[in-house]
C-alpha cells in the first residue's frame, strides 16, 4: 500500500501531462525561436484538460512565478467549482489596477472546449517567456492580463466525461426538467454500444435518400433528386427515453445558452432562444460581470468560442448598429485586420451582418455596457487541415482524408451493426466528439499560439500615455503659463466613443504639482487659434474626456509664484498613468 501511495501522484501528473518545477537540464535543449526553452511548469498542449487539470496548471503557474502570476477564484459555478482567474503582470513594475488591462476567457459553451486551453496557453506563455523575451518584459511592465480559462466548468466537465456529440450540449448544469417528464438534467444521449462515443445511426432503406460514398465508405452522402439511395439517417445515437416517440429530444425543449444571459440587448426566451430568467441569472456570468465592474482598467477583451475560424465583433443585433460608431469601428478594423494576417484561414466578421442576430451576448455587454473593445474568436477552421479553403463538394472528402492521412482514422468510429429497441437492425458509427469543432492535438498548440499572438497584439494597443513636454511662458506680474502635451502611442483611445457617450468611466485626470498657486486650468482645443476650454472648478486637475489613439491632448495652467519646478501626472482608468517632472 505504501508503494502505491507514492506512485499514484506521479502517474496522475504524467496522465495530465503537467510537469513540476523541475524541467530538462538546460544543456539538453536547444531553444526553438518563439518558445519557452526550459519551462518551470511543463504542460503538454496537444490535449484537453478537465477542471481539475486546469486547476493544477493554474496553481503551479502561480507557485512558480509569484512575481508574475496571482491566482484567485472570482466565484463559484452552480455545482461549486471555482472560476479561476490569473492576474498576470510584472508586479514589481507599478500597481496592477493602474495598468491598462486585457481580459480573456473561454469555454462559455460546454462543447467549445479549446477556448480554455487557448486562454491557459496565453497565461503559461507570458509567464514562461518573461525571463528571456524583452518584448514580454516590456509588455508586462505596462499592461496586465486577467485570464479566466473556463467560465462554464460544470458544462466542461460534463462534456468531457460524459458521452456527447461534438455539438452538444452547449449549456451548463442548472436543474431544469427540459421535457416535463419529471427528470432533471437527464442525459441527452444514450451511448448504445457503451464505447464512450455518441456517433450517428443509419438504417438500410431501399427508398432512402442517402448512400455510402464510393470514395470513402465511412462517409454518407445525400443522393440527388433523380437518384435512389439505400440508407436513411436516423440521427445521433440514442433511444426514446420517455416513450413520447422522439429520440434524443431530451434537453431540446429548453436548453439555456450562457451567451444569451448578458445585460445588454437581453431578450426573453420567446424572442431570443436560449435566454434564461433575466440578465446575469447564471452564477458564472454574474461572477464575471462583478469582476469586470471591479476592474475599470480593463480596456480590451477576448472571449474564445468555436468554431469556424472567425474574428467576431458586435453588434449582435441590427438595433445596435449605431452603438458601434465610426471612430470605434476604425479601432476594431485596425486590430482585426492584423488578426487576419496572424491567423491563417480566419475572417473578420460582424455578428448580426455576417452571421445572425444574437441578443444578450457577452460580446455586446463588454463593449456597449462597459466601453471595452471586445472580440470573440471562433476557434478552428477546416482551412487548417490542408492549408486551403475546404470545398462544399460532398465528394471532396476533406474531413475524411484529413482523418485518414494525418490522424490515422483516430477520429472515426467504424460503422457496426446494432439491434436498436425501437428501430431494429441499424448501424452505428461516425466522427467522435473530439473532432469537427475541436482541434486535433498537433494543431492545438500552433493555433493557440497564433490566437495568443492576436490577443497580445490587442493588449499592446491598449493606451500607452506619455507626458511629452512641459513648457513655461512668463506672463508678467508673477504669473506663468505652464503647458503640457500628453500623447497616446497606441491605437486605442483612453475612452471608446461608447464610453464617452454614456459616461461609463470617469474622465482622465491631468494634474499639475507645483509650489506656486494654480489660478486657472484649461484644455487647448486649437493651439494655432489659441482656443481653449477653461475648467472653473479645481483647476489644478484638468478633466479630459478622452485622449485619442495615436493622438495627443494639450493642457495649460496659469500659475502664480513658485520656483518654476513642475510635475505633471496623468491618471486614466483604461490608459494607465504617466509622469514628467521639470
Amino acid at each position: 500500500m505504501k508503494l502505491n501511495i507514492k506512485i499514484v501522484p506521479v502517474i496522475a501528473a504524467m496522465a495530465l501531462g503537467i510537469g513540476g518545477t523541475q524541467a530538462q537540464n538546460a544543456n539538453q535543449v536547444f531553444k526553438a525561436a518563439g518558445s519557452p526553452v526550459n519551462p518551470k511548469v511543463t504542460v503538454t498542449w496537444n490535449r484537453y484538460y478537465d477542471h481539475a487539470g486546469i486547476t493544477e496548471i493554474c496553481k503551479k503557474l502561480a507557485a512558480a512565478y509569484p512575481n508574475l502570476v496571482k491566482l484567485e477564484s472570482i466565484g463559484k459555478s452552480y455545482e461549486g467549482r471555482d472560476l479561476w482567474c490569473m492576474t498576470i503582470t510584472d508586479f514589481k513594475k507599478g500597481e496592477e489596477k493602474k495598468k491598462p488591462a486585457m481580459y480573456i476567457d473561454g469555454n462559455i459553451h460546454s462543447n467549445e472546449v479549446q477556448g480554455a486551453e487557448f486562454a491557459l496557453y496565453t497565461a503559461w506563455y507570458l509567464a514562461e517567456s518573461f525571463a528571456d523575451t524583452k518584448f514580454i518584459q516590456e509588455l508586462l511592465a505596462d499592461k496586465v492580463f486577467y485570464i479566466v480559462p473556463t467560465i462554464n466548468p460544470d458544462g466542461r466537465d460534463s462534456y468531457i466525461h460524459k458521452p456527447n456529440t461534438g455539438s452538444s450540449p452547449r449549456s451548463g448544469l442548472l436543474p431544469i426538467d427540459n421535457d416535463g417528464d419529471g427528470l432533471v438534467n437527464e442525459d441527452l444521449y444514450d451511448d448504445l454500444d457503451g464505447d464512450g462515443h455518441i456517433t450517428m445511426m443509419r438504417r438500410k432503406n431501399p427508398n432512402g435518400r442517402w448512400k455510402i460514398d464510393p470514395k470513402d465508405p465511412r462517409n454518407m452522402i445525400q443522393v440527388g433528386p433523380d437518384e435512389k439511395g439505400d440508407y436513411e439517417i436516423l440521427g445521433s445515437e440514442g433511444i426514446d427515453n420517455d416513450g413520447d416517440g422522439r429520440v434524443n429530444e431530451d434537453g431540446y425543449a429548453f436548453e439555456y445558452d450562457p451567451n444569451r444571459d448578458w445585460g445588454w440587448g437581453w431578450q426573453p426566451n420567446y424572442i431570443q432562444s436560449g435566454a434564461y430568467k433575466y440578465p446575469f441569472s447564471l452564477p458564472e456570468n454574474r461572477a464575471v460581470m462583478e469582476f469586470v465592474m471591479k476592474h475599470p482598467n480593463i480596456a480590451a477583451a477576448q472571449s474564445y468560442h468555436n468554431a469556424g475560424g472567425m474574428i467576431l465583433r458586435g453588434p449582435g443585433g441590427q438595433e445596435d448598429v449605431s452603438t458601434y460608431n465610426a471612430q470605434d469601428i476604425s479601432v476594431y478594423d485596425a486590430i482585426a485586420k492584423k488578426g487576419e494576417e496572424l491567423l491563417p484561414g480566419y475572417k473578420y466578421l460582424v455578428v448580426y451582418k455576417d452571421l445572425y442576430s444574437a441578443y444578450g451576448g457577452e460580446l455586446d455587454w463588454f463593449y456597449a455596457g462597459r466601453g471595452i473593445y471586445t472580440y470573440s474568436n471562433e476557434l478552428w477552421t477546416p482551412y487548417l487541415m490542408f492549408m486551403k479553403d475546404a470545398t462544399r463538394d460532398p465528394f471532396d472528402n476533406t474531413t475524411y482524408s484529413f482523418d485518414r492521412y494525418l490522424l490515422f482514422q483516430d477520429a472515426f468510429v467504424p460503422w457496426k451493426e446494432y439491434d436498436h429497441p425501437q428501430y431494429g437492425k441499424i448501424e452505428i458509427g461516425g466522427l467522435k466528439k473530439n473532432f469537427g469543432r475541436a482541434h486535433p492535438g498537433f494543431l492545438l498548440e500552433s493555433d493557440a499560439h497564433r490566437n495568443m499572438a492576436f490577443s497580445i497584439y490587442h493588449c499592446f494597443h491598449t493606451p500607452k500615455l506619455e507626458v511629452q513636454d512641459i513648457t513655461e511662458r512668463d506672463l508678467g506680474d508673477g504669473l506663468k503659463e505652464v503647458t503640457a502635451t500628453v500623447y497616446n502611442g497606441r491605437i486605442m483611445p483612453t475612452h471608446s466613443s461608447q464610453d464617452v457617450k454614456n459616461k461609463i468611466e470617469r474622465p482622465d485626470y491631468i494634474s499639475l504639482t507645483t509650489n506656486g498657486k494654480v489660478v486657472a486650468g484649461m484644455q487647448i482645443e486649437n493651439k494655432d487659434l489659441n482656443l481653449s476650454t477653461e475648467q472653473k472648478n479645481n483647476p489644478q486637475t484638468i478633466e479630459v474626456n478622452n485622449i485619442p489613439g495615436l493622438g495627443a491632448v494639450t493642457v495649460k495652467w496659469i500659475v502664480q509664484g513658485g520656483n518654476g519646478k513642475y510635475t505633471v501626472n496623468v491618471d486614466s482608468r483604461k490608459g494607465g498613468t504617466a509622469t514628467l517632472a521639470k
